[in-house]
């Protein structure tokens, strides 16, 4: 169907995307999605400190408490950052970003200096997308824009 184009000096309304999916269902994946994406990291890092070796007691623990911390933080930045500026909105997840990908390069036996060039390689292209993304989507105080 033919939609006809806005004449001059008309408005537009503002659109926006439909919520699919109801209330109890964001606040399950609020949750549950720490906690995927934390074990996922878990047994990634767990994975790449042990070479293909067995797995022991020890591999088992560091992979639980890595994808323990790693949903807290990710749990915490998510908190956090909507309440910042859009720059420390991007500069916040950016920096998780690069440090959670430094420290599975650092796991799997990589040097120090190699593995904090590829981190911070990754959080300046998180931050170039995230900054675009937040630029585009709101205004100067934050709000969302449609």
């Amino acid at each position: 169907m033919a939609h006809p184009a806005p004449a001059l000096g008309m408005r537009t309304p503002p659109t926006t995307t439909p919520d699919v999916f109801s209330e109890r269902t964001h606040r399950i994946a609020k949750w549950a999605l720490p906690v995927v994406l934390g074990l996922v990291y878990g047994y990634w890092a767990a994975a790449n400190q042990r070479s293909g070796g067995p797995i022991t007691g020890w591999n088992v623990l560091f992979g639980f408490v890595t994808a323990l911390v790693f949903a807290v933080l990710y749990i915490g930045v998510r908190a956090v950052a909507p309440r910042m500026k859009r720059e420390q909105h991007a500069l916040l997840w950016s920096a998780f970003a690069g440090c959670a990908s430094g420290f599975l390069i650092n796991q799997a036996g990589s040097s120090v200096v190699y593995s904090t060039g590829v981190a911070v390689a990754i959080a300046a292209g998180f931050f170039a997308v995230l900054f675009y993304r937040y630029y585009t989507h709101e205004d100067a105080e934050g709000h969302r824009i449609s």
